[in-house]
């Protein structure tokens, strides 16, 4: 299945696409070696693939898988994208593909009355904040941030989360 929509290109050979099955192990490998993300269980990018394709993203460049987004439909609120991970394989970070992936997503669900995305971001991760603050502006739409999970929430150390909004989409699947 290839995403609804303009097919959209960052680099002369890279190509946006559902995840398939095969490409959960491919993903796993890129969240492992990201140096932001938790990694789940191998299983979970699998589950991925095969139960939220139509929520998730991967990019491919010459037939290799080389990021993906990874996301779910909000249950109460169905008209939110919400985010779980993004993450771009460190040999094509820099070429945009994150935010390509980003926008791509939202152009397949525009038939699903997305008109906002909500992710989590730790206060120090300045990448995924500069990545998501430009999908707002490309997209002319507001982004808005509160505090959701505090570092006391988690049983491991982890560091607090902050909810980022963005939305609504004023003409959602157009730049």
């Amino acid at each position: 299945m290839r995403c609804r929509g303009p097919q959209v290109t960052t680099a002369s050979t890279t190509r946006l696409r559902a995840p398939e099955i095969s490409d959960g192990a491919r993903i796993w490998e890129i969240a492992g070696r990201s140096g932001e993300l938790d990694l789940n269980s191998s299983y979970s990018y699998l589950m991925w693939c095969r139960d939220h394709r139509e929520t998730s993203i991967v990019a491919e460049v010459d037939g290799r898988t080389v990021g993906f987004v990874t996301g779910y439909i909000r249950p109460t609120a169905p008209q939110t994208l919400f985010v779980w991970q993004v993450a771009v394989d460190a040999e094509y970070r820099g070429r945009g593909i994150g935010v390509a992936m980003l926008g791509g997503l939202v152009d397949r669900l525009r038939g699903r009355s997305i008109t906002m995305l909500e992710t989590t971001i730790t206060r120090d991760n300045a990448g995924s904040i500069a990545m998501f603050s430009a999908l707002a502006r490309s997209r002319g739409a507001d982004i808005g941030r509160s505090s959701l999970f505090e570092s006391e929430d988690f049983p491991d150390g982890h560091a607090a989360e902050e909810l980022y909004t963005i939305g609504p989409f004023p003409r959602i699947g157009l730049s």
